[in-house]
């Protein structure tokens, strides 16, 4: 690990020795004072002497520079001219001077041992530090790694989530606009459906019967109406499930975001070297936040927000399965009752084109019999007009006999067979004039039949064009199944 800054040394402070004092004093006055100094007589007059110098204590006296002038002074009179020495008592015992020097080796030992056992111990502690500081670093350069590792991983498993993701919600857009698409197509049918019934209103007098065709119209407009219904709750189940699957990606987007910026910067954090340009100190940073995530709570959030989409995409294939089978199965209701319809009117266009055809057939019938019995009317009233002369002839005839005189006017059997003869006529002249009766009578009823024919055959003709031209050319344009099921 590079050390930060510059290198703080430690110092071992002992009392600075003056440049001008002796040795012996200063090693004994300054490191220790286990020798009691030797008390001489202070003469005022006499700079050099060791209490002008000296003072008991380790404290070091301070000396102005005008002092330290006189003082190196008066040392040089006393060092280069030695014959000032020999009128001077001697300061220390030989004794004194031995104990002094033994002690300052043992001193000097002491303290070389002290020092050198530091610096062992230092140079210890450093390069422990250093292999510690180094082994950490290594450490946590290891744990980044891992960490990196990490992240990799659960971006891989939300990139592959988000893929998934994105196709099913494309995939559910696709089978939406098919369920869209069939809905719209359902309201052809139903117009259709709608306007046979309001055409099959225009039916006249006996042919407005609430037949099996306008059942099964009621029942289609039923059955689209009922299909419409089911789509368009299907259909806010697919805009409901598009918006929960969009809010998944986006956490999903949102989570991958925030993995690929903490990976940008673990990475950058795993590449920095001891060397590395643009490390500094930021005091403070080792601090505990407690608003920060832990590995647990970190890895358990994305696994969330993956559950979360997979149950998202889980439901929303589930909607998609139930949207075709829905589509199938609203398909062929339409197209079963289509057909059903569709047979309907056919078998009523035939039985009602049957049944003209049987009208017409009577009416042909009845117009022949009306011709023959107006011909027999004819016929009545020639035979009647026939009868008026014979029984003229016969009443003639008596009343020509009723002029006979006296006794010829006689009962005889000419008079007898004219009064028989004339009976016979008038009984004639009565039975044809009833019938004759009975025939205009007849010929009445024959032209109300007719009349009623050629009305029912009108009525039945209007149904025939209601059902075949109108109806049946208008259900022509009924939907394929691909248009019913969204395909197109």
């Amino acid at each position: 690990m590079e050390l930060i800054g510059s290198t703080q040394m430690a110092t071992y402070a002992r009392p600075k020795t003056s440049h001008f004092l002796p040795a012996i004093s200063t090693t004994a006055s300054s490191y220790r004072s286990h020798q009691p100094a030797i008390t001489l007589n202070k003469n005022s007059n006499m700079p050099w002497r060791t209490n002008s110098y000296f003072r008991s204590g380790s404290a070091i006296p301070t000396v102005s520079a005008l002092q330290r002038d006189n003082l190196d002074l008066v040392r040089a009179k006393t060092m280069f001219y030695p014959s000032n020495r020999t009128a001077l008592s001697s300061r220390y015992m030989p004794e004194d001077w031995y104990k002094s020097n033994q002690s300052n080796y043992r001193e000097s030992e002491s303290s070389r041992n002290s020092a050198e056992r530091l610096r062992r111990d230092t140079i210890r502690l450093i390069q422990d530090k250093d292999q510690l500081t180094r082994r950490t670093q290594d450490s946590t350069s290891k744990n980044i790694g891992e960490r990196l590792n990490d992240i990799s991983f659960w971006r891989s498993e939300l990139n592959h989530e988000i893929d998934n993701m994105v196709t099913e919600i494309s995939v559910l857009t696709d089978v939406k606009r098919r369920l869209e698409r069939a809905l719209a197509e359902t309201e052809g049918p139903l117009q259709v459906s709608q306007e046979c019934l309001f055409h099959r209103e225009k039916r006249m007098s006996i042919d407005l019967v609430h037949d099996d065709v306008e059942k099964d119209l009621i029942k289609e407009v039923e059955v689209i109406k009922s299909c419409q219904e089911r789509m368009r709750r299907h259909l806010e189940r697919a805009i409901a499930q598009l918006a929960s699957n969009r809010a998944a990606q986006h956490e999903l987007e949102r989570d991958l975001s925030d993995k690929v910026t903490a990976q940008r910067i673990d990475d950058r954090c795993h590449h920095l070297r001891n060397t590395s340009d643009g490390i500094s100190y930021y005091r403070g940073i080792d601090r505990l936040d407690p608003s920060i995530s832990l590995p647990d709570s970190w890895s358990k959030f994305t696994d969330d927000n993956i559950l979360h989409s997979q149950s998202q995409r889980a439901a929303s294939h589930k909607l998609r399965d139930e949207i075709e089978i829905l589509l199938n199965a609203t398909s062929n209701e339409m197209w079963n009752q289509f057909n059903t319809v569709n047979v309907s009117f056919t078998n009523r266009i035939s039985e009602t084109a049957d049944t003209k055809n049987s009208l017409q057939a009577h009416l042909a019938k009845t117009l022949q019999e009306i011709f023959q019995t107006e011909m027999l009317i004819e016929a009545l009233k020639k035979a009647i007009r026939d009868k008026e002369n014979p029984l003229k002839v016969a009443q003639t005839r008596l009343e020509e006999r009723t002029r006979r005189p006296n006794v010829e006017l006689c009962r005889d059997n000419p008079h007898h067979r004219l009064i028989t003869e004339v009976r016979e006529i008038e009984d004639t002249i009565h039975k044809l004039r009833q019938r004759l009766m009975e025939a205009e009578n007849t010929l009445q009823t024959l032209v109300k039949t007719k009349v009623t024919l050629e009305h029912d055959l009108s009525i039945k003709a209007n149904s025939l064009f209601l059902d075949q031209e109108k109806c049946m050319s208008m259900r022509k344009s009924f939907p394929s199944t691909p248009r019913l099921v969204g395909y197109t």
